[in-house]
């Protein structure tokens, strides 16, 4: 009796971490950017919502347009650029601390 091509696939998967994973089917990068972007998303989305700003005040603070302001904080477009990211801070009075640390 063969073996389905699925049981095959997920046999060759067995004892691998999710990177490795994610590595081998060729989607690590693209996973990780859309966690972070989805985060960011998130974060910016929340802090205007507790300081009640509307996407329309949003734009005018940092100085774009309403259909910017929507690429930003759609968590599916990985697109974002640091000038964005920091108009979008300032506008929301707020920092950023990045760190960048080793795997393992």
């Amino acid at each position: 009796m063969h073996k389905s091509k699925l049981a095959l696939n997920k046999a060759s998967h067995l004892g691998q971490d999710f990177d490795e994973y994610l590595a081998e089917e060729g989607v690590l990068e693209e996973t990780y950017a859309l966690a972070l972007k989805r985060v960011i998303s998130m974060k910016i989305e929340g802090q205007m919502r507790l300081k009640k700003i509307t996407k329309t005040e949003m734009a005018r603070r940092m100085n774009t347009s309403r259909a910017a302001l929507n690429r930003l904080l759609d968590a599916s477009e990985t697109s974002l650029t640091l000038t964005t990211l920091v108009s979008a801070l300032r506008a929301l009075e707020l920092d950023i601390r990045v760190q960048i640390t080793a795997r393992g």
